[in-house]
């Protein structure tokens, strides 16, 4: 379950949606959008952000280990925050209390997620973890403290378009497009990496949770032998499936249960 930390996801997993179900309304995944067809062209540009909470079957290595939740949530001074909650209930994770908790607080500047402050909680029966870290963009660089490596605690020079691994994941959702390809640069927990992705060209049918999506497939294309997949489908706020994989072998799987749009 340790796989759980490179998801960013680090997940998934801003995420745009157009207007938001009431906080009382639970929207099952792809009833409520207007559109799920992937090629479509969207002529207005991505909608603005939307407060949403998202839940998760989480499974590793094809077995059940237990669920995650994420949440978009609107604070003051138009600052936003993305929350991704993972609970192990599951087999080993559910003997050991597996809980990650990952957050960013960040705003948006042309156009872009620019992370402000975050942290990654981890919590089991044996041991705990808590990470720390702010991005400076006055001063032009991030910093990391906590339960970290001494080499990880270092300054980060910062550059326009630097995110953490949850703004990357909301990103994905926001600029999918048929045969696109996207950058971007991860920098989180003290590391620094270029991200690529992939759309693939033409959207396929994915059957999530008993209900079938049109669904445009994000793959990354310099993780090696770690392969970090994507399925986005329009009007989603939230990625329906991310899927990673090492050597081959299927590991983090997390598919989309419901959403909610909130006030």
């Amino acid at each position: 379950m340790n796989t759980f930390f490179h998801i960013g996801l680090a997940a998934l997993f801003a995420v745009c949606t157009p207007a938001p179900a009431a906080a009382s309304q639970v929207a099952v995944p792809g009833a409520s959008a207007p559109s799920t067809d992937a090629d479509a062209p969207d002529d207005d540009g991505p909608p603005a952000l939307q407060p949403f909470i998202a839940t998760y079957d989480a499974w590793n290595q094809g077995k059940p280990a237990g669920t995650a939740s994420m949440r978009l949530a609107r604070l003051d001074g138009g600052h936003w925050q993305v929350d991704l909650d993972v609970t192990g209930n599951r087999g080993l994770a559910r003997w050991v209390r597996l809980d990650i908790d990952q957050d960013t607080v960040f705003d948006v500047v042309d156009d872009r997620y620019r992370p402000l402050r975050q942290s990654t909680r981890r919590k089991a029966l044996f041991m705990g973890r808590e990470v720390e870290g702010v991005y400076d963009w006055d001063a032009g660089f991030a910093r990391w403290s906590g339960d970290i490596k001494q080499t990880r605690r270092e300054p980060v020079a910062l550059q326009q378009g630097d995110m953490s691994g949850l703004l990357i994941n909301l990103a994905i959702v926001r600029d999918a497009e048929p045969g696109r390809s996207l950058g971007y640069r991860f920098v989180d927990g003290g590391r620094v990496r270029d991200h690529r992705y992939s759309v693939a060209e033409v959207a396929e049918h994915v059957e999530v949770d008993g209900l079938s999506y049109r669904a445009m497939r994000v793959s990354r294309t310099n993780g090696g032998n770690d392969e970090t997949i994507f399925w986005v489908a329009r009007g989603v706020p939230t990625p329906i499936r991310i899927l990673q994989r090492e050597n081959g072998e299927d590991a983090i799987d997390l598919r989309l249960v419901e959403y909610q749009g909130v006030q």
